[in-house]
């Protein structure tokens, strides 16, 4: 196969990231030449050259910006009142901004290998010099006062090499090498780089970010953790202000805070995958523009790419609070929990019974005993696949091949034959698709004690509404007997989501594996990094059920203000760019999702590291003995060892053997990982051994010494194939880095994970040829390729399943957008009329198509008395006689000038007050307060002072506007998220009518979200037309407002139930900050180091002063 794929690319050229990387090489040796050029000249030349580029870029766009200038002063300036002309005007700037986007793209392209030479000339004057002396500006002065590494001396400002980064000093010492400035043309591109581990990636991403930068919008750089963020921001900081371009990280500053805004304001912001999400979140629940925190998403760069992208990319994060109602969901998995208990363990003595005499009868000579064996063995194994026992009997001689024919004969013609296996037991495990159901049996023994059987059982709803629709019962009686069946199933369809999700609870997830009990609380371990994921709680009830399983506290509902999955997060950046070690395997989901293309980075040493074929073993208990004696063989030779695992148990018996050999070792798991970088630092010392979960310790490289190098290097041992070839590829890149010696060997055997459900039958069948006995291994190239091939089927599932739950969200995330756009045109008020304009015509055409044809003359005209306080400006005749759009359009008209009419109503009876106000006060009040009623409810509305009195009150009504919007908007989608939620889990039930789930959820979702936007449309416009002045109101002064706090909102990953009764608290752990001290520690009274002869206190150490760190 290899022959003919090496024939293929000879053929062809080579691969596709061999072509991408040939088409760069010209574009390397142009940066190059160019960077030699600059290192002739002086520090302030190399400056000016980046001023030039920005000067470029700036005259590029300058006259898109200059027309969109002229637009938005017309607009505000001039009465334009024609909503047709406006809405072409704001058609004109947004068509201008996507021209601005095109030509910076074309014109980044252009200084490319200029920007790239500036960069790399900056690092290499940092590594080659202690200092480097500029002309000093007044941004030099600035960061003077706040980094030890900057000092003024006189007109000059001297950049000392050495700066705090992650809070321990670093003397800067690289230098990009030409695939390195590979990696960084792939990312300016919008594709993934992978590069192996140890090939610097955080300084690859030095160049994509600065040229990115120069234009001005912003860049993104996202971290898998704080620490990461922190530490790179203040590492590769220096190399960006030195050319004048503010750096920042989200992570250091509170939410909703001003040092964040102030962040997202930078030409460069660091921070993690959650917080720049839940920022967007939060953003759209702003309720004033001086509260939004992040700018355009215009490029984002994403370390990590395949754990954020990949592994997170379909958890939503939620902004939620308390359930408005009394739920009491939470007590159920209470409640029922004694039920399942009893039911589990009915199960488990049955599977016992069952498992027994499967084994007595499968060696029997009689035909007839041994295939009522098989029979009995694949029941005990519908009953429960996990049990360490089965797995173990499994593994013999023959066992595996038997179970797979004896199951492949139940299931043929549709399954049609699986009852007589399942029927005995009380609940079946699909273990590959982590699926429980009840049989009937096990249905029975639930409501054993109950009078009603039927307790557990959902009805079926159809056959029941015909039989209602049939009988001879009274309208009234088959619309109450509807209804009471309707909430019947409701109740059913949450008892038996609450007893599933027990069900899977004791079932499938295992303490100390999927999840660790801490401080009394439940707690997620990340299968990829073994690390604790705080804030995270599994979805659907199911971290409830776990919660009463392990008996502590079950957290109570939630109900969903905001949520966003990071997956439709990241696809709103205009241009992403990811980089990783493991990326290829996954290339295919990349594209589909995110349309982002894989390209191979060659390495900058020839990788030597041996990878060894896998060690085959029947059992774990063998395989485990073979790793604790190759672990002793290779510490003996004075070689570090890095021992790879899945799961916290496994780690755990790894050490207690090595612990009875009395080999000294270090463990980080789940319960450790805040030592992680530390660990990880360590792991390289001569015969120090290492225990971790596969991709612990991602972003800190494992350094060697020489005397290791010599001992041939670190060692990796891989316990156990994951499910995906990606993490066991990142583990082997452990070692080898940047030319180094190493190895790598998994260990396997046949009672693993991903072999009991996925490995080939033929490895089973040609163990039990070779009639291997205890403790015997086999190795081969075509056993590793083939449980490569396994991996490869979990992978496709893996992602068959993604692809689904994308799905879902997308219909989420189409109408979410809608929403957005409203809300945000809502809060800035600049397209607030045409918004509003269109309101008043949806309402018409809804209240139109309604009506027309359906109802008569005189309950038209009802109706839009009662919604719009509207006489019908058409008389009988021309209701039956006009068509619907003519009677739409001389009703939107008719709208159009009560309007009007109404704002000028308003407008001239505050006016005279604020023109008072404005002349005695205007130079005290920035903004006052209106009292401006609907008819039910009073609005007391804050407006800009200056404006309203040069608007003549206009601007009074603009802000009215928007106020009710907003609050109607707010109110209606957090009703319909709670509604999508619901929607969500009762069409899971149309499976089992043959009937697809997705398809039901995209038309009841659109119909929920259309009869929402209906609502909102004619509230909203009903109130404005009702809206008034109380008499005797008066104008107040409006107090300054505070920034809207959302740290009392519950921000977290995933269905978290962690509402509290009276107000939305943030619940997530947070993470212990590292002690980063790199702030220069200046004397009130002292010299302010800027130069500027003033005390510190009078200069840059004046209170509230901005940090520009």
């Amino acid at each position: 196969m290899s022959l003919i794929n090496n024939v293929i690319r000879k053929i062809f050229g080579g691969t596709k990231s061999e072509k991408d990387i040939r088409e760069i090489q010209p574009l390397v040796e142009r940066i190059n030449e160019i960077e030699k050029q600059l290192d002739a000249g002086t520090a302030d030349e190399l400056r000016a050259a980046t001023k030039r580029l920005q000067a470029k870029i700036a005259d590029a766009i300058k006259p898109q910006e200059t027309e969109i200038a002229e637009l938005q002063e017309k607009l505000e300036t001039e009465d334009i009142t024609s909503v047709n002309e406006r809405e072409k005007m704001y058609d004109r700037i947004d068509e201008l901004k996507k021209e601005i986007d095109e030509v910076i793209a074309k014109t980044l392209d252009e200084i490319l290998p200029d920007a790239f030479a500036i960069v790399k000339n900056t690092a290499r004057r940092f590594a080659n010099n202690e200092t480097v002396e500029v002309t000093a500006t007044e941004y030099d002065k600035d960061l003077s006062a706040i980094c030890p590494h900057i000092t003024i001396d006189g007109d000059k400002a001297i950049w000392n090499h050495t700066w705090i980064a992650g809070g321990n000093p670093v003397t800067w010492n690289m230098i990009h090498y030409d695939v390195q400035l590979i990696g960084g043309t792939i990312l300016h591109q919008g594709k993934i780089a992978e590069m192996a581990t140890g090939e610097g990636k955080t300084l690859v991403a030095t160049l994509p970010v600065f040229l990115n930068a120069l234009a001005g919008r912003g860049v993104h750089v996202v971290t898998v953790n704080d620490y990461l963020a922190k530490r790179d921001a203040e590492w590769m900081g220096p190399i960006f202000q030195f050319h004048g371009l503010k750096v920042d990280c989200i992570d250091k500053h509170e939410p909703n805070s001003e040092a964040r805004r102030r962040a997202y304001q930078a030409d460069i912001t660091y921070g993690t995958n959650n917080e720049f999400g839940f920022d967007y979140l939060r953003d759209n629940m702003a309720i004033r523009p001086d509260e939004l925190v992040q700018r355009e998403h215009n490029y984002a760069i994403v370390d990590e790419v395949d754990s954020v992208l990949i592994d997170d990319a379909r958890t939503p994060l939620i902004i939620s609070g308390p359930v408005s109602k009394k739920s009491n969901g939470d007590e159920l998995f209470v409640e029922y929990r004694p039920r399942v208990e009893r039911l589990y363990n009915a199960q488990k003595s049955l599977f016992t019974k069952t498992f027994a005499e499967a084994k007595s009868l499968i060696g029997s000579p009689e035909k007839e005993k041994a295939e009522e064996g098989a029979k009995l063995l694949l029941r005990a194994y519908k009953a429960l696949p996990k049990t360490n026992a089965l797995i173990k009997f499994l593994s013999e001689q023959g066992m595996k091949t038997l179970l797979t024919k004896t199951e492949n004969i139940y299931m043929a013609e549709n399954n049609k034959y699986m009852p007589i296996i399942t029927d005995e037991l009380f609940f079946v495990i699909d273990e590959k698709n982590n699926i429980i159901e009840l049989t009937e049996k096990g249905i029975d023994f639930l409501s054993a004690d109950l009078e009603d059987k039927n307790f557990f059982v959902l009805p079926d709803i159809g056959d029941k509404i015909a039989e209602i629709e049939k009988s001879t019962q009274s309208a009234e009686d088959k619309v109450k007997a509807k209804e009471d069946l309707i909430q019947d199933y409701a109740i059913k369809s949450e008892r038996v989501h609450t007893i599933n999700q027990l069900l899977k609870a004791y079932a499938l997830f295992t303490i100390d594996q999927e999840y660790v009990v801490m401080d009394n609380q439940v707690k997620i371990v990340d299968e990829q990094t073994g690390r604790i994921m705080e804030g995270r709680r599994y979805s659907d009830g199911l971290h409830q059920a776990i919660e009463a399983k392990e008996r502590v506290k079950v957290e109570a509902a939630t109900q969903t203000h905001a949520t966003i999955t990071l997956q439709n997060y990241f696809r709103m950046y205009k241009k992403l760019a990811g980089m990783t070690g493991t990326a290829i395997t996954e290339a295919k989901e990349f594209w589909d999702i995110y349309k982002m293309e894989v390209v191979t980075a060659p390495t900058n040493k020839p990788v030597i590291r041996k990878d060894y074929d896998d060690l085959i073993y029947k059992t774990r208990r063998e395989k485990y003995n073979a790793v604790i004696d190759h672990i002793e063989e290779l510490t003996n030779a004075g070689r570090p060892v890095l021992v790879g695992t899945t799961s916290v148990e496994i780690s755990e018996l790894l050490s207690r053997m090595l612990t009875r050999k009395k080999l000294p070792h270090t463990v980080l798991n789940a319960k450790l990982h805040q030592k992680e970088a530390e660990i990880v630092a360590l792991a390289g010392q001569p015969g120090h051994i290492t225990i971790a979960t596969n991709m612990a310790g991602r972003g800190t490289d494992i350094k060697l010494t020489p005397e290791v190098k010599e001992a041939g290097g670190l060692a990796i041992i891989g316990t156990e194939r994951h499910d995906s070839r990606r993490v066991d590829r990142q583990l082997r890149g452990r070692a080898g880095r940047q030319g180094d010696p190493g190895s790598s060997q998994f260990f396997v055997s046949l009672e693993d994970d991903l072999m009991r459900k996925f490995g080939s039958e033929r490895i089973a069948r040609i163990m039990d040829k070779m009639g291997l006995e205890e403790g015997e291994v086999i190795q081969h190239s075509m056993i590793s390729k083939s449980i490569e091939r396994a991996q490869q089927k979990v992978e496709e599932n893996f992602f068959g399943i993604r692809k689904r739950l994308l799905e879902y969200d997308d219909v989420m995330n189409s109408q979410r957008e809608v929403i957005y756009t409203k809300r945000r045109h809502a809060l800035y008020g600049d397209r607030i009329g045409i918004d509003f304009a269109n309101m008043m015509y949806d309402v018409c055409v809804s209240l139109v198509s309604n009506a027309h044809g359906n109802i008569d003359y005189e309950e038209f005209k009802f109706e839009l008395l009662r919604i719009l306080s509207l006489e019908c400006p058409i008389d009988e005749q021309e209701y039956l006689r006009l068509s619907q759009d003519e009677i739409i359009e001389k009703i939107y008209n008719a709208l159009l000038e009560i309007y009007n009419n109404r704002v000028s109503k308003i407008s001239e009876q505050a006016n005279p007050v604020i023109q008072k106000v404005y002349t005695e006060q205007g130079a005290t009040y920035k903004n006052i307060v209106v009292p401006i009623s609907d008819g039910r409810r009073m609005f007391n509305i804050v407006t800009n002072l200056e404006k309203a009195a040069k608007s003549e009150g206009r601007e009074l009504v603009r802000s009215f506007l928007k106020t009710f919007i907003l609050v109607s908007i707010d109110e209606a989608w957090k009703e319909h998220l709670r509604e999508l939620d619901d929607l969500k889990q009762s069409v899971q039930n149309a499976s089992y009518e043959h009937k697809d789930p997705l398809l039901i959820y995209k038309f009841e979702s659109f119909d929920l979200f259309q009869a929402m936007l209906e609502k909102v449309n004619k509230e909203v416009v009903s109130s404005v037309l009702k809206a008034h002045i109380p008499l005797r109101a008066e104008a107040q002064e409006a107090q300054e407002q505070r920034h809207r706090s959302m740290s009392n909102m519950q921000a977290r990953k995933d269905d978290a139930q962690q509402g509290q009764t009276n107000n939305m608290q943030d619940t997530r752990q947070q993470q212990k900050q590292m002690p980063v001290h790199n702030e220069l520690r200046i004397g009130r009274n002292d010299p302010c180091p800027c130069g500027s002869g003033k005390k510190y206190k009078n200069c840059h150490g004046r209170s509230g002063a901005e940090s520009l760190d």
